[in-house]
């Protein structure tokens, strides 16, 4: 229960001011002179953090098994939707870059 507590908090301090500023359009100063997609790879971290939450907070608020099963899985399809998400951006990216 503690590891999940941690995770949560982990995730919470990091992936999700990141994500929301990079959805929001803000680009960190290093990748600033490279022509990347932001606010895509902003969703895509923002999807990757909402399976923490998504698995995490039914375990520790004693749900059911069911209940927790069936986040557990969302949080499995949001996860994959984010990495989609992200390789379709890269793609794209890599895409303009060449023509």
């Amino acid at each position: 229960m503690t590891w999940q507590w941690i995770g949560l908090t982990i995730f919470s301090l990091t992936l999700l001011p990141a994500g929301l500023a990079m959805a929001a359009g803000w680009t960190p100063a290093r990748l600033s002179a490279r022509p990347t997609p932001v606010r895509a790879y902003g969703w895509a971290i923002l999807a990757l953090y909402a399976a923490a939450p998504l698995n995490a907070i039914p375990r520790l608020t004693g749900a059911s098994p069911q209940v927790s099963l069936a986040l557990t899985a969302v949080a499995g399809v949001v996860a994959v939707a984010g990495c989609l998400s992200a390789a379709l951006s890269s793609l794209r990216r890599g895409r303009d870059r060449i023509q």
